[in-house]
């Protein structure tokens, strides 16, 4: 599926470059081709001028005289610079009576050149003879027709220049940004494939954990069915069993829900300045009695007065979910130990505690949602893999950081990073 995303992004926004390239490069060649165009018809009418005046006024001498170009240059003016021209005076039946040229040229170029002009009805144009292209212009005069040459090969060799420019300018750039937007739109498309498949795994996942308690309710359910003459008391294991496994799905239910009600939220929230200290006691003072009754020992060091910018009973719901997380993991005779302290311009919350330790290669992914790095143990212990994802979602939401640390078979600590209010 991203694949075929992938693909169809490039090939619209291939379309679109070609198109704008090719507009752009149209825009080009018809500018230089004009400019090339008015350029040939400004020398060939330059030409022109020249060789008329030279024929029409007996006082100039003729390019051909005996007198040297150099003085027939102050009283006319000259063709183009390099240009190579030449004029033929035909009668009306189109036959040669005289050329005018500065260049040595055989008749038989001449009689080509009023053959190719001949075959055309148009008074100017162009043709190409021997290898080189000439631009023509024919007028009219009393005794026939005067027909000016003038070569324009160079000029026509830039226009096909520009063209075969274009076309490896244009193939060069359509592979580079070929290559470009294949890359980038990797790299667009990633977050997307991520998200997706985190939501694949997070509705796999939200159905095999509902799919357990939702079996156990089920087989009790038909116990309770195939003795449908006991009493509720006779039944009343069954239905416990029933009672227990809904208030998990309730449970599992409500983390789900609240995560959702996080990312909903997160622009919508409102944050004031609170006391971080007294709020981290008062969950010690809630949770005293639970770590006792699991025979683990707990110390505590918090620096007074510390003050951040949040939501204080969200706050205390990230302290409950670390010191529960704790207390699962703790072997029995461990401990936990709490620490609240100012750093720099953060305040760090840090909860250590004795057991078997997180392998490394799963620190990384213990905030996702249902992740365990041991799952028959978790299951064993009621977890859902969903207290951790709540614990970054609302840190997150305070613009802090969580991350844990751990040393397998030793200790595992988990930090919470919040900036100071």
């Amino acid at each position: 599926m991203f694949n075929k995303l992938r693909n169809r992004f490039l090939i619209v926004n291939m379309v679109i470059i070609s198109v704008m390239m090719l507009l752009a490069f149209a825009s080009i060649y018809m500018i230089t081709y004009q400019n090339v165009r008015n350029g040939i018809d400004m020398d060939l009418h330059r030409v022109a001028d020249f060789y008329r005046k030279s024929d029409g006024n007996p006082d100039m001498p003729r390019p051909d005289d005996d007198h040297p170009p150099q003085e027939a240059k102050g009283k006319m003016n000259p063709p183009p610079e390099r240009s190579v021209s030449f004029a033929l005076q035909t009668d009306e039946q189109g036959n040669i009576k005289s050329t005018n040229s500065r260049f040595d040229m055989d008749g038989e170029f001449y009689d080509l050149a009023r053959a190719k002009v001949a075959s055309r009805e148009s008074g100017t144009g162009q043709f190409t003879l021997d290898g080189n292209t000439w631009a023509y212009t024919v007028q009219d005069n009393m005794t026939g027709y005067s027909i000016v040459f003038l070569d324009v090969t160079a000029q026509q060799t830039i226009v096909t220049n520009l063209v075969y420019t274009f076309l490896i300018v244009g193939l060069g750039m359509l592979i580079v940004i070929y290559f470009t937007s294949r890359f980038f739109a990797n790299r667009s498309i990633a977050p997307v494939k991520e998200a997706f498949d985190k939501q694949k795994r997070f509705i796999a996942d939200a159905s095999h954990e509902l799919k357990t308690p939702l079996a156990v309710i089920n087989t009790n359910a038909d116990v309770l069915l195939a003795h449908s003459e006991d009493t509720i008391r006779e039944q009343t294991k069954w239905l416990h069993h029933i009672k227990s496994e809904t208030d998990r799905m309730k449970t599992l239910t409500n983390d789900l829900l609240y995560l959702t009600e996080m990312d909903d939220s997160r622009e919508r929230m409102i944050f004031a300045p609170f006391n971080v200290s007294e709020a981290v006691e008062g969950v010690i003072l809630t949770m005293e009695a639970v770590i006792f009754e699991k025979n683990i020992s707990l110390s505590y060091e918090i620096d007074p007065d510390l003050t951040i910018s949040g939501n204080n009973e969200q706050m205390k719901q990230v302290v409950m979910i670390l010191l529960d997380n704790g207390i699962k993991y703790t072997n029995p005779n461990g401990s936990i130990t709490l620490a609240l302290k100012k750093q720099h311009h953060d305040i760090v919350l840090s909860v250590t505690n004795t057991g078997a330790g997180i392998p490394s290669e799963h620190l990384d992914k213990i905030f996702d949602r249902f992740y365990r790095a041991d799952s028959s143990r978790s299951r064993k212990q009621g977890g859902y893999g969903l207290g951790l994802a709540i614990a970054k979602s609302i840190v997150e939401q305070h613009n802090g950081k969580i991350y844990a640390r751990s040393t397998v078979n030793e200790t595992t600590t988990f930090y919470v990073q919040l900036p100071r209010g």
